[in-house]
Order: C-alpha cells, then structure tokens, then sequence
C-alpha cells in the first residue's frame, strides 16, 4: 500500500469520525431545546408538572344537606404529574404548602360561603396552576357567651369594671362606677343605669364593663340583644379594642365599634372601625336607621374575619369593610359595654334628663 492511498483512506475514516460526532451532538441538542424544564444551579434538570387535577370533597353532603353537615372539613385530593410540592390558597387568607395533595381542612367561618381555592404544583422552580371553588356550611360553634340570668353583680369571671371620669379623652359628663345603683342583672338582663347626680366632681354617673384580661377572640360572629336608653345626650355602645392597646396605644391596636346610638340622633345605629390615619371623627363609619331603639330589643351583629368586617341589625347588613393584613383587625380584641352622656359625640344633654337605662339581653360569640 501507497503512502498517498494510507492517507486517502485516513482521511475518510476521519471525515467520517467527524459526520458521526456532528450528528450526536445535534441529536443532544434537539433533545435539550424539546425538554420545558429548566436547569437548578446544581445542574440538576426540572419538569414542569402536568395533568393538575383538584378534588375537594366537603364532608357530609347530601340532598338535605348540599353545602355539607356544618363541620367545615373538606378533604382534598390534589395530583399532578411530576409534581414535587403543592401551594395552596384556601380562599379565607390561610396558605398550605404540602408535598402530599392528600389532606383534610377544616374552615372555622360560621355560615354558608363560597371560597375560590388556588393551587400551584410545583416541580422546582416550574409550576402550574388552577383553581376550583368550594361552597360549605359551617355551624356556628359558641365560644363564649353571657345570658344574664343570674340577679346581682355581672360575672366577676367574664368582666371587670372600668371606674373614672371624662370617658378617656372624649369628654363625656359622666363618672363610671361599678355601684349596684348604676350596674346590676335582674330578670334575664343587664342593666345600666346612667343617673343625674352629683358624684366626685361630675353631674351625672353610669358603668362601663369590659372583658380585658378575662375573654378575648380572634375573628367570629358577636350577637348582642339589647334596648337602647332614651334622652337627649345618652350615648350606649357596644365595641371592641384590641388586646394589644397596652403596647400598642390607640388608635394602632384598633376599635371596633360594632353598635353605638345616640340619643339626640333617635334610631340612628352606626358601625364604625377606628385604626392609623381613621379615627375619632375621621373613622370609617357607617348608619342605619331602625324603629323603636328605645322601647324594643333589637339584635346587633358582627361577622368579622381576615378579608372583612360586616355590620348588621336584626340581619339586616349595612356596613361591609374590606379587612387586609395591614390592620390591626386580625389579632385578639375584648368587649365593652358601656353607657355614656354627652361628650364629643353624645351631644348636648337634655336638661330635663334625670335617669335611663342601657338593657341587655345576652352577648354571645361564635366561632
């Protein structure tokens, strides 16, 4: 053999090296381009998921009952091809974040509601979504409550007293006590009596009970059954404060003022929220007008949750506030009921005013 054949042949035999090297790596890069997942800094390849199927199953359903047996729990059953975790946004402000789709929640907000539930699969830093919506019913569940029935003093177990002049900044004319002749329960109510008199510097004395440090919730449904006092200045409330206020000094702990009335505004009930940049005479309030404030019971409700604050009167909605994890409505608040006369908002006293009472029936709170 020739050396100029010897290298002919050499030639080919690379050439053909060459073709079949070309031809692998264009096979690995088509390979690459056609694969949706990415690559982590660990070099480690990642799928996006596929097939993201949502099952939500609320437990207790049947044709009487279509919205479940008013438990709260639902299970999910959540998969999805390649998928390595799931997030999921359960529609009430609560977050869960699993890597086994198979689970059971339980929602805690009484009533009948519909939830939009979000869920991501994730497969690394690749993901896909969907959502799926859930209508349940839960039952109201009591967590604490006062009917009253007991003749005396309030439960020392459920309130203390707040005692002093001025109303604590909002300039009322009456001193609070915790005096029988001013606060007492008899026949199935509570009752306190605002009275003219002349009691340690001021004109007239009342009561103001509060829960602080004895009974204190975190979102749920507050009903109150009572009769407002009647005469010009009266000014019955029942509110809230946050539990906080000892560190966080109002308005930053928040107030809920869930029924106020006003005697020189006859049957006006208003709702108002007072926090940061709203409050006093700038809070976000609304009114609505009933009849017979004064000689009726009537049925003032609070449904407050994570995403908001509803006002009612004898189910009557009218007020809805939009709540956000920017306000302090989203920790544990106590209540107050009190019965105050004059003041910033009370108004000018009826001069023929000699006495009137704030009755109430019961105040219950659920879940």
């Amino acid at each position: 053999m020739t050396p100029n054949i010897l290298i002919s042949r050499l030639n080919k035999w690379q050439i053909n090296l060459f073709r079949s090297c070309l031809l692998i790596s264009a096979f690995m890069l088509i390979s690459c381009s056609s694969d949706s997942g990415s690559t982590g800094g660990s070099g480690t390849k990642s799928t996006t998921p596929t097939n993201l199927v949502v099952s939500a199953l609320v437990i207790g359903t049947s044709v009487q009952n279509p919205n479940g047996d008013g438990s709260g729990m639902v299970n999910f059953n959540i998969s999805a091809t390649n998928a390595t975790s799931y997030k999921i946004l359960l529609g009430n402000g609560e977050v869960k974040e699993v890597t086994n789709g198979v689970f059971t929640y339980t929602y805690t907000a009484s009533g009948t509601n519909t939830y939009v539930v979000y869920v991501s699969a994730y497969n690394g830093a690749n993901f896909i979504s969907t959502s799926a919506s859930i209508s349940l019913y839960v039952a109201p569940t009591a967590l604490w409550s006062d009917e009253f029935n007991v003749a005396g003093t309030p439960n020392s177990n459920y309130w203390s007293y707040d005692t002093g002049a001025g109303g604590w900044g909002n300039n009322e004319a009456q001193y609070y006590t915790n005096r029988p002749e001013n606060i007492s329960v008899s026949n199935g109510t509570l009752k306190i009596n605002t009275i003219k008199e002349s009691y340690l510097g001021s004109n007239y004395t009342s009561a103001r009970i509060i829960t602080k440090g004895k009974f204190s919730f975190k979102y749920g449904t507050v009903e109150i059954k009572a009769k407002m006092p009647i005469g010009g200045g009266t000014w019955p409330a029942l509110w809230m404060l946050g539990s906080n206020i000892d560190t966080a000094p109002w308005p930053a702990c928040g107030e809920i003022d869930m029924m106020e009335h006003l005697g020189n505004q006859l049957n006006k009930i208003y709702g108002t929220l007072h926090y940061p940049g709203h409050y006093g005479g700038t809070g976000d309030s609304s009114n609505v007008t009933i009849t017979n404030a004064t000689t009726e019971f009537h049925i003032y409700k609070l449904d407050w949750r994570a995403d908001f604050v509803k006002f009612y009167v004898d189910n009557q909605l009218f007020k809805t506030f939009v709540n956000s994890a920017s306000l302090p409505f989203n920790q544990n608040f106590f209540l107050i009921i009190n019965s105050a006369i004059g003041g910033n908002f009370g108004g000018t006293i009826d001069p023929n005013f000699v006495s009137s009472t704030f009755e109430i029936d019961y105040v219950r709170v659920y879940n």
